[in-house]
């Protein structure tokens, strides 16, 4: 599904000229995220002219044409694939769950409620399990579940998750009993790579600023060098300073103009002057004409802009169109 605001405008319409049963059938095929943000675009949509329906349409027959089927055997072609790419151990975990079907049972469930549901359910559960829960989720499901805990838990919790080095196979199999199958072929499962300082960093990084700081300080009081591991992981808004023009210039290009100047309020002189850098003569100048006349902005939407930026990064950033630091054993990838 496109990533872009004006695919997803196409894709909502075309999924509402489809009628709701055939839409229903194609809201299957999508990801808990996918199916929220079209669900969003689709809400807010109110009236659409026949020519743009149209439009949407004839866009969508043109690309389904100009498809064909490229390998006849899928499931072995993403065995051998994934088997080339990552290895016997780490394909091991993907297959199974990529071939499995459409059982959304266990964590895999849990992908698709809110995070108050799923910290309701969790509330009783020993910090050790929500660890292991929470390192299945996206992180920023994890840390929208994570503050509904107290502090005391929040903590413990992350120290957990950034200690954890991987889930031995019987305990995987203990988990998906107790949550109905938490991942699909878990006896075959040598270890899953799963907790440690980069997870534990990922999921920080999208607490906001009060919470990361408690939570960098707790574990900083019971291991001092893993949190400095953290530390080093953790990428702000601020380090996006550090990124080279050409990788700003990426991330410029998938940010609306209005998200950036909300998302610069919070920035440095710094930090401004580099992106300003990174855009055209014209548009740096609608930029500081933008930030002068927009009033004050509350912080809370400063900061959710800000994590949306970092999304994009960090999502081009494993796309392998950007590094993030400064290369070596310390650059994230």
């Amino acid at each position: 599904m496109a990533d872009t605001d004006d695919g997803l405008q196409d894709a909502a319409i075309f999924l509402m000229s489809l009628g709701e049963e055939e839409a229903a059938e194609v809201f299957k095929h999508f990801s808990p995220k996918e199916v929220q943000r079209l669900g969003e675009t689709i809400a807010r949509m109110r009236a659409v002219s026949k020519d743009k329906v149209d439009g949407v349409i004839d866009k969508f027959t043109a690309e389904a044409a100009s498809q064909s089927l490229l390998v006849s055997d899928t499931d072995n072609y993403v065995r051998a694939v994934l088997k080339r790419a990552l290895g016997d151990d780490k394909a091991a975990l993907l297959i199974d769950r990529i071939l499995q079907g459409g059982d959304v049972s266990g964590i895999e469930s849990l992908k698709w409620m809110d995070p108050n549901s799923v910290a309701e359910l969790l509330r009783n559960e020993h910090p050790q399990i929500l660890a292991a829960i929470l390192v299945h989720l996206d992180q920023d499901h994890s840390a929208s579940i994570l503050k509904q805990f107290t502090e005391r838990t929040r903590n413990d919790v992350m120290l957990r998750i950034a200690t954890m080095e991987g889930i031995q196979p019987m305990a995987l199999k203990d988990l998906n009993e107790a949550l109905y199958q938490v991942l699909a072929g878990g006896d075959k499962i040598r270890k899953s790579s799963l907790g440690g300082a980069k997870a534990a960093a990922e999921i920080i990084n999208l607490l906001g600023t009060s919470l990361e700081t408690s939570v960098v300080d707790s574990i900083r009081e019971s291991d001092p060098d893993l949190a400095q591991k953290i530390m080093d992981k953790m990428f702000t808004f601020e380090d996006v300073n550090k990124l080279d023009n050409k990788a700003i210039q990426s991330v410029l290009k998938e940010v609306s103009s209005d998200a950036l100047v909300i998302a610069l309020k919070g920035a440095s002189n710094e930090l401004k002057e580099k992106i300003l850098g990174n855009m055209s003569s014209r548009a740096a100048e609608a930029l500081k004409e933008d930030l002068e006349s927009r009033g004050p902005v509350r912080l809370s939407e400063v900061e959710a802009q800000q994590k949306d930026i970092l999304k994009v990064v960090r999502r081009l950033a494993d796309e392998g169109q950007i590094t993030i630091g400064g290369g070596g054993d310390d650059a994230f990838v």
